[in-house]
């Protein structure tokens, strides 16, 4: 499976490709940050950054596109800054017909580092294990959408077991939890 993730942003808007097998190993396609200046006109931001993600969704070709939900906090110009380029790249998703998946900061938190108060260096390392890197993904935006993009595959891939094989104490709590998510 290969997702899009995107951790939203109007300054840098980080965007993550990964490649998710059926064992849950995963493998680094791309990442980068989308730039706009402060001082830019809202309008020619979201056209900027929309852009970009529209070639990115073009040039990689995603099976699904994950974004941060966007959360709630006390500096209202920057939430509705995420909210829009989150509005945005939710568009470009449903425009090419694609699953889309929300995910709180916590629940990326702790599908990559176990931990769903993990603080950003935490992810970042994480993330460059897990993906084998030689070097970490930098700014922090670049390791929170490749985490984005990771918890959303790992979220739809069923735990593999080998016949007879006992799951881990972490993989029966996860398989329980998506289990009763989807009953509900």
């Amino acid at each position: 499976m290969r997702v899009l993730g995107v951790d939203p942003g109007l300054t840098r808007c980080g965007v993550g490709v990964v490649d998710v097998a059926p064992n849950r190993t995963a493998k680094l396609v791309h990442v980068e940050v989308l730039r706009t200046p402060s001082d830019q006109a809202l309008e020619l931001r979201l056209l900027h950054i929309g852009r970009g993600l529209a070639a990115l969704f073009d040039s990689y070709r995603p099976d699904a596109f994950a974004i941060e939900r966007v959360f709630a906090q006390q500096n209202v110009p920057s939430v509705m800054g995420v909210a829009q380029i989150s509005g945005v790249a939710l568009y470009l998703a449903a425009e090419r017909g694609l699953p889309v998946g929300l995910h709180t900061p916590s629940e990326v938190k702790a599908a990559v580092t176990g931990y769903g108060n993990a603080d950003k260096r935490q992810v970042t390392t994480m993330v460059t294990r897990l993906l084998g890197l030689e070097a970490a993904p930098k700014p922090a935006d670049a390791a929170d959408a490749i985490a984005i993009a990771l918890c959303h595959a790992w979220r739809q891939a069923p735990v593999p077991t080998a016949a007879g094989a006992t799951m881990t104490p972490a993989q029966r709590a996860w398989q329980q939890a998506e289990a009763s998510a989807k009953r509900r």
